[in-house]
């Protein structure tokens, strides 16, 4: 290529540089334009950038795909870890259902059991009330605060709290927002355990109270007889014989020292309730009664003017004022050993009311009843009358124990006493 000397004239445009191909007898040539060297270059420019980015991309390639796959298993794990999380706590809201199930299945089996313990102390307890209020031992029925003391009406309660099943997410709202079912459970347990509690101490209560009347009878009658000279002694329970001669045995074993309050207050009321009875029994046997309630005494048991030999003497008995055919009753219970004529004594009936106790009926006008008779107290006896040695119409009453005469005033004193615990 000829290198052509540029002469640079002002006014004059400058010269075109031209590249001349030679091969063979072949020459080409090519004007080089100021464009063209731009174009190329800027191709060369953008060769060169390309270049320099793809040898940056494979220097860089490793590190970017490892970069990913690290960031992918980083999300991998992340979500393997939730899904975990959710598992776990899925496992944990069904095993606190099926313990919480299992808790008040457990609980309505206590209300169940305490239920039934109170229906049986209910019978029983309905048993002495009858035998109580018989016996004439009253005490109003103590009221119950407002709660709730009815076992089936907890175990409703309990058992429709449990509900249906929710949904897992229900679950989970319901485990991280509300209290559990065996919590509302233990609650609504405990607050009907403490009412049943209550009920079980009113009853303790009440038959306590009617074992402090019982035994408060028994001892005002108790104190009574000792005052007449009787005394009230528990009755024993003979056991009937058998074959074997009521043979018994076996090996030794320590007594059962654990004592329910509640039995222990039946015992207890049973006892008194059986003392009072014993007590009622034995007075009902004893002459307490008024042979005649609408006559007066006239003369007292003790020493006196004979008003026939006009002397000293014993009056063994006290006398009613009573007009010929009045009615005279037994003062007790017992049987007849005498009926009939008896010297002094004219008619008289004599009652035989065991323990060496006999009541003596005299100057009767007739005698209603026959030796052997057992008669009961107020059963009538015969009718007044002036027989045998007596000054005019009356009624002469004794009282004698193991045939030795002693004051029947004791005895009528007494029974006026024991009218108000009697009933």
């Amino acid at each position: 290529m000829a290198e052509r000397p540029e002469n640079r004239i002002f006014g004059k445009r400058a010269k075109q540089h031209v590249v001349i191909f030679a091969s063979g007898d072949k020459i080409r040539h090519m004007t080089i334009r100021p464009w063209m060297a731009a174009v190329t270059f800027c191709f060369a420019g953008m060769f060169t950038v390309g270049y320099l980015a793809a040898t940056s991309y494979l220097v860089l390639r490793d590190d970017l795909i490892g970069a990913t796959m690290a960031r992918q298993a980083r999300m991998q794990h992340d979500y393997e870890d939730r899904i975990s999380a959710l598992r776990a706590q899925v496992d944990r809201v069904t095993s606190r259902q099926l313990l919480d199930q299992q808790v008040v299945e457990e609980k309505v089996e206590k209300l169940m059991q305490q239920q039934s313990a109170l229906s049986a102390r209910h019978g029983k307890l309905d048993a002495l009330l009858s035998r109580a209020e018989s016996s004439g031992v009253t005490e109003e029925t103590p009221v119950i605060d407002g709660r709730r003391a009815n076992a089936a009406d907890a175990i409703d309660a309990l058992m429709g709290s449990t509900g249906s099943v929710p949904q897992k997410t229900t679950q989970l709202a319901y485990a991280a927002t509300s209290e559990s079912v065996a919590d509302r459970a233990d609650r609504l347990f405990s607050k009907v355990t403490l009412s049943l509690k209550d009920l079980e101490h009113e009853q303790i209560n009440r038959i306590q109270s009617l074992t402090a009347g019982a035994s408060e009878t028994a001892d005002a009658i108790q104190t009574i007889l000792r005052r007449t000279g009787f005394d009230v002694s528990r009755e024993t329970v003979e056991m009937p014989a058998t074959d074997s001669d009521l043979a018994i045995g076996g090996p030794f074993v320590e007594p059962d020292t654990f004592t329910d309050p509640f039995e222990e207050s039946i015992n207890d009321l049973d006892t008194a309730l059986e003392r009072l009875d014993s007590a009622r029994r034995t007075a009902r046997k004893l002459p307490f009664g008024n042979p005649s309630p609408q006559s007066s005494i006239t003369s007292r048991f003790g020493n006196r003017t004979d008003p026939f030999l006009g002397r000293l003497a014993l009056h063994a008995g006290i006398d009613f004022r009573a007009r010929t055919g009045t009615e005279i009753h037994a003062t007790g219970a017992g049987t007849v050993v005498v009926a009939g004529r008896n010297g002094g004594y004219g008619n008289m009936v004599e009652i035989d009311h065991g323990d060496g106790l006999t009541t003596r009926y005299a100057h009767l006008s007739r005698v209603l009843v026959k030796v052997g008779d057992h008669v009961d107290e107020a059963d009538p006896v015969g009718f007044s009358g002036t027989t045998g040695r007596s000054t005019g119409p009356h009624l002469h009453y004794e009282v004698r124990r193991d045939g030795k005469a002693i004051d029947p005033m004791r005895f009528l004193t007494a029974g006026m006493k024991l009218t108000t615990y009697m009933d």
